[in-house]
């Protein structure tokens, strides 16, 4: 995997349009800057001046506006597709005239969008590098509620994957029955697409999904305008089914309606999240992209709930509301077959936005060494491939866990990131009125307003689907804050075992006479051209060279000795004693004596390598099993000399 160190150093920092002021320092611990490379997604976002820099062709791997808009937005704008649906599925237990209510709950649902999308715009400029709400948590409040945010964030980003493959797996096996008893089958073949699609490029994936959502977007827009514009539908499907009152339409219904259609909200907080993959300067083309999400999910999902309430659509057996919607406005020809594969298509392909937001959140947890520091390696595409493998591992075994079924993930979807609404709303508030740059007073009104708003959701969404699902995520949030936390202590004891942070005491000198270099071999080839390579690259290292023989009967290596001094290659010789024919032990417990006075040891292993891979079971495997008890016994350095055979 490559990295950025190849490029001018200029490139990697930020624009000064996309720098905020000086953010605080990290944790005290190992420094995950220096032990991998990033690129400016992950530098210090501290201001600085502007630079006229020529971008090499990494810069090309990154996104426009518009490949962010279907890179990272199409999870939301997909959720109209169930939405709307999850709140007159709701309302319905009032009867059908209570469905009609679709509407004002929407109006709601749409003014919270609003605020969310203006919110994250201010995110995403005063926090350049991304991590959302993650960034926001850190920066104002510390880390407890920075892990409370990154957990949350998490959870909703694998639900993201499993719920949108779910979701289009079922939509696909409506149109086509066969595929009815393979959803879990479908899911998986759709999450190893989407995965391959994202370890070759986060841009190459944009362009592959640049198609199915504007067709998504061109589609759904249509069928509103069109459905809007008739005085009354053109079809009607499916099989009507009687809605019983089961209760009353009351406040606690409304908030239940709400809460569940809240699930249309999720993804908005993805394009803050994934800023550092946006081209410079990425500041204005994330927040261009932000409104452009906004403006077109607000109108789908009030055209979807106009069209819910003129045509009195209630739910029917056998199809989706929107499958409903979208009969009425193009009929039941090819059109309305092609708008249900481009829905379908598009549920399927939602689950791209995580493969995008959750990586570069992995990268910045693993930057503050709360996560493996190999989840802030990045190729040169560029992608942070462990973390598109971990996304994709943690949606299969959620997929498999609950055998895809799209009824059991969704009271889990929305709990997450309306926490991490609510923590970043709050982190701006005490952000601004602790910055106070200019116009703080109306952007903390704002934030405020939208804290309020964000909490009052979380709290609904808790208290209706706690028994639906909601307290999965209330234990897997504290064990993922466990985790990071673990994560966080382990490299605090590396930090400190290396003598990094604070002012350490100066590290002892090396010392060159102290230094030895160890050979074993075995003593049918100890005079060989295998010996020969080994003595030679233990020779190069420096200091003392020591060849060592381990035999049974080392009274009758006489000749073996007399050999050696003839062919006196500067290494001296040491036969070791072992009555029981072990080979391992003796040479672990020589370089163990050898470490207690005090010496830097080296044991360099000859290892044949036989022409074909079938060869290998020929040869003993003495050299790896020594090699592994080296490395668990004794702190020498080990290393291979490879000796090929030619065949």
């Amino acid at each position: 995997m490559g990295n950025d160190e190849g490029k001018p150093v200029a490139d990697h920092e930020p624009d000064a349009d996309d720098a905020p002021a000086a953010r605080p320092q990290g944790e005290a611990g190992l420094p995950a800057g220096r032990a991998v490379a990033t690129t400016g997604a992950l530098l210090s976002t501290n201001r600085a001046p502007k630079v006229q820099v020529q971008h090499g062709e990494g810069e090309k791997g990154h996104l426009t506006s518009l490949q962010g808009l279907v890179a990272l937005s199409l999870d939301a704008l997909s959720s109209v597709a169930y939405g709307p649906e999850a709140i007159a599925l709701v309302l319905a237990a009032a009867g059908s005239a209570a469905v009609g209510h679709t509407l004002p709950v929407t109006l709601a649902i749409a003014a919270l969008l609003i605020l969310l999308v203006t919110s994250y715009c201010q995110v995403i400029a005063a926090f350049p590098d991304g991590g959302g709400s993650y960034a926001v948590a850190k920066r104002s409040f510390g880390p407890m509620v920075s892990l409370l945010a990154a957990a949350a964030l998490v959870v909703d980003y694998v639900l993201t994957v499993a719920v949108s493959l779910a979701a289009g797996a079922a939509s696909l096996a409506s149109a086509f029955p066969v595929l009815r008893p393979h959803l879990l089958a479908t899911c998986l073949l759709g999450l190893a697409v989407l995965t391959a699609l994202n370890l070759y490029g986060i841009a190459d994936s944009a362009r592959v999904l640049a198609v199915p959502t504007l067709l998504f977007i061109a589609s759904i827009l249509g069928m509103v305008v069109v459905g809007l514009a008739r005085s009354h539908p053109a079809a009607v499907v499916g099989t009507a089914t009687p809605l019983p009152v089961h209760e009353a339409l009351s406040v606690l219904l409304i908030l239940k309606a709400f809460s569940s259609g809240c699930s249309a909200l999720t993804g908005v907080e993805a394009i803050a999240n994934g800023v550092p993959m946006f081209r410079r300067p990425r500041v204005r083309r994330a927040q261009r992209t932000e409104l452009m999400l906004g403006l077109l999910l607000g109108t789908m999902l009030i055209g979807t709930a106009l069209l819910i309430r003129r045509d009195d659509v209630v739910p029917r057996s056998g199809v989706t509301i929107l499958a409903q919607l979208t009969a009425g406005a193009y009929g039941t020809g090819w059109l309305y077959l092609a708008v249900n594969i481009i829905v379908t298509l598009a549920l399927a392909l939602a689950a791209n936005t995580s493969f995008g937001g959750l990586p570069v959140l992995m990268a910045l947890l693993a930057k503050d060494n709360r996560l493996p520091h190999l989840f802030a390696l990045r190729s040169e595409r560029p992608v942070h491939r462990y973390g598109v493998v971990a996304v994709a591992v943690l949606a299969a075994l959620l997929l498999i866990a609950l055998d895809a079924q799209t009824h059991r993930l969704i009271p889990l979807f929305a709990i997450g990131v309306f926490t991490g609404f609510t923590i970043s709303q709050t982190g701006l508030v005490r952000y601004w009125t602790r910055e106070r740059p200019q116009g703080w007073t109306r952007k903390a009104l704002l934030n405020g307003a939208g804290a309020v708003a964000t909490t009052v959701a979380t709290l609904v969404l808790l208290t209706t689907k706690f028994t639906e699902g909601a307290w999965v995520v209330l234990v897997a949030v504290p064990l993922l804050i466990l985790l990071f936390r673990w994560v966080e202590r382990y490299y605090g004891r590396v930090a400190a075992a290396l003598g990094l942070g604070g002012r350490p005491a100066e590290p002892h000198r090396p010392e060159p006479d102290r230094r030895l270099v160890i050979v074993p071999l075995s003593p049918t080839s100890a005079i060989s051209a295998l010996s020969e390579r080994a003595l030679g690259a233990a020779l190069a290292l420096g200091g003392e060279v020591v060849a060592v023989v381990v035999s049974d009967a080392a009274d009758e290596l006489g000749g073996l000795r007399a050999e050696w001094e003839r062919w006196s290659p500067h290494a001296r010789l040491k036969i070791l004693e072992s009555p029981r024919h072990a080979v391992v032990r003796p040479v672990v417990e020589y370089v163990r004596r050898q470490e207690a006075s005090g010496r830097w040891i080296a044991v360099v292993i000859p290892r044949i390598e036989p022409p074909r891979p079938r060869y290998r079971l020929l040869h003993t495997q003495r050299d790896l099993l020594l090699a592994a008890s080296l490395r668990d016994h004794t702190s020498a350095m080990v290393c291979f000399v490879p000796f090929r055979v030619q065949g």
